[in-house]
């Protein structure tokens, strides 16, 4: 498989975790955001969205939209599963996941901050804490809802990692940025420790891939 994405990407994270927990082999085309590759007429002829990240299986076929992706890595490669079997459980994985993949992460990506900063001509201190809010937003979501529920184990369900661990730590490392205080979040500062102990999230983490700078 190839996978087109870029190191800081958290959609290409996300992605690269699922890779790694499922054992695929895949080889990385990197996409360079901040020189704007993801626009050209080459990237837009792979996923005419402009989007990373892709991810281009040994038949030919192109997909995008990182959850996608990973439903289509879990459908074609099961074990480990990265879903639960039963529909009230699997649901409560994708509702923590998209809380991640539709409410934090489109208003905190690099092309909305590039319009606040250009566009909007707001200074980096208002950047900040546009940035933050969203993600504490989110967060106190998840908090609550990992923290009153018996489903939640080692990890966000149960004691093993899944899809909605695969979009909670790319966002926790994102947190980062602008030095969000993440104290009020236990329950997902512990489910971060947990899973960076695990060689599929430690070994996908921006810093250790090849295009870092």
């Amino acid at each position: 498989m190839k996978l087109y994405g870029y190191f800081r990407s958290s959609a290409t994270y996300r992605v690269r975790i699922a890779l790694n927990l499922k054992g695929v082999a895949y080889v990385n085309e990197f996409v360079h955001l901040r020189r704007d590759e993801h626009q050209t007429a080459t990237y837009r002829e792979v996923n005419p969205q402009g989007f990373i990240p892709a991810l281009e299986d040994d038949d030919g076929e192109v997909m995008n939209q990182s959850l996608a992706i990973i439903e289509y890595i879990d459908e074609t490669c099961p074990f480990p599963p990265l879903l639960p079997n039963h529909p009230a459980d699997r649901a409560r994985v994708r509702a923590l996941a998209q809380i991640v993949a539709s409410d934090i992460h489109p208003l905190d990506n690099l092309r909305v901050l590039r319009f606040l900063r250009n566009e909007l001509a707001r200074d980096e201190v208002t950047v900040a804490r546009w940035y933050n809010h969203w993600m504490a937003e989110g967060f106190k979501t998840i908090e609550a809802m990992l923290a009153n529920d018996d489903r939640t184990g080692r990890f966000c369900h149960g004691d093993q990692p899944g899809l909605a661990d695969i979009c909670l730590i790319p966002q926790v490392v994102n947190a980062a940025t602008y030095e969000l205080d993440l104290s009020p979040y236990p329950t997902i500062q512990r489910i971060f420790g947990t899973c960076m102990g695990l060689d599929a999230f430690y070994k996908a983490h921006p810093q250790r891939q090849p295009d870092s700078e």
